[in-house]
């Protein structure tokens, strides 16, 4: 399995963004999925994670509200629509695919991991 995210880039305060992520063999089908993020000099954080279906999702409180997880399960690929950008939002987005079914707040359940895809909020 191998994922890529894409869709980052320079944006300003208030607007939105839609990330996506797709990848090889069928990445995401039957398992949950995740978005996590990394701003520079600091750890790795979670964002935003569905369940296998999409039913079932969960955010952090930094994002709730803003952002929204979604699938397409036909195309087999995730995505991130991020509204209401703040400076405090940049940094780089991944995607990942959950070792099950369920959405997911711990890195250590993700057993696939895209490769980033950067996103800049100017003030």
């Amino acid at each position: 399995v191998q994922l890529q995210a894409s869709g980052g880039g320079l944006v300003q305060a208030g607007d939105s963004l839609g990330l996506s992520c797709a990848g090889s063999g069928r990445p995401f089908g039957g398992y949950g999925m995740g978005w996590f993020r990394q701003a520079p000099g600091r750890e790795r954080e979670f964002v935003a994670a569905n369940d296998w279906r999409g039913g079932s999702t969960t955010y952090a409180d930094s994002v709730k509200g803003r952002f929204t997880i979604s699938r397409d399960s036909a195309k087999d690929t995730g995505y991130l629509q991020m509204n209401s950008l703040k400076p405090e939002d940049t940094a780089v987005y991944y995607c990942a695919r959950a070792k099950k079914v369920w959405a997911s707040f711990f890195d250590r359940d993700y057993a696939y991991w895209g490769q980033g895809t950067l996103v800049t909020v100017s003030s």
